[in-house]
């Protein structure tokens, strides 16, 4: 496993601290930003030491040059080094793209617990592309300007459809643009190839798989895709879109999560 610098983001416990570690993965086209406008203030308000990286590319981590050559495997490494950085068993939390990146470091690593926003299936992510190219035509072309940084009317309104629910303001749409950034080629090759990877065994460990009830790119009903697999607790969140982190919505998955996180030994 090549090292390379991860930069992390770091929101220690508030008060009496729990035992658990949480460690957050960002999905494809973000960075670890996208927990801190939300997520990591208000777990660490809760006792919980609370970390989330930039993967290899993203953000303040290295790489941005060699981007498009980082796959899936490359991230779960980052995962790794950073876990083995902090020690310990942590509990890992991710979204979406994340979602694979810890699966892919349980084939290899041990953790606490695991929690799976907005997973990818398991057959990945060419039906989900494939029907967002018939439901939103200009979704690509915005997704290309917004990871450019351009914010048009149409490109705001087109990415709220996508990975929002109509409850999530202009304004905020606006202020997390900032949080985002262009994918690797390669990854995104990785997850539409998916279904042709054989996976290793499967840790057991407990499991949450969480999805938002208004999520345009994995609608509800392909959570048990990956709750099946992993004997997991699903929770739906009313009203919320694909990117619970931010959504108008974001309080109700993270109060979700805490519950479940309470119900584990």
């Amino acid at each position: 496993m090549k090292r390379r610098h991860i930069h992390t983001l770091h929101r220690p416990a508030v008060g009496p601290s729990r035992s658990a570690r949480l460690i957050f993965v960002h999905g494809g086209y973000a960075t670890a930003g996208c927990w801190d406008a939300y997520f990591l203030p208000w777990f660490s308000r809760r006792g919980f030491d609370c970390h989330a990286l930039d993967l290899s590319g993203h953000g303040r981590s290295e790489g941005r040059e060699q981007l498009d050559s980082y796959g899936i495997n490359d991230y779960a490494d980052d995962l790794a080094q950073v876990a083995e950085g902090l020690g310990g068993e942590a509990i890992l939390i991710g979204h979406s793209m994340g979602t694979v990146v810890v699966e892919r470091f349980l084939e290899r690593h041990q953790a606490r617990a695991a929690i799976l926003m907005a997973p990818v299936p398991a057959t990945g992510i060419l039906g989900a592309t494939m029907k967002i190219a018939f439901t939103e035509p200009a979704f690509f072309s915005e997704q290309a300007r917004a990871s450019r940084g351009e914010y048009s009317e149409q490109t705001l309104a087109t990415i709220r459809d996508v990975y929002y629910s109509p409850e999530t303001s202009t304004d905020d749409l606006k202020r997390f643009g900032a949080l985002f950034q262009g994918e690797s080629r390669r990854a995104i090759l990785d997850l539409t190839l998916l279904a042709m990877r054989v996976g290793k065994k499967r840790p057991k460990l407990p499991v949450l798989v969480v999805g938002g009830e208004a999520d345009a790119v994995f609608p509800p009903h392909m959570l048990a895709f990956t709750a099946t697999r992993w004997r997991a607790d699903v929770a739906v969140i009313p009203r919320a879109g694909h990117t619970l982190m931010l959504d108008a919505h974001w309080q109700a998955a993270a109060e979700r999560i805490a519950d479940w996180l309470e119900r584990q030994p």
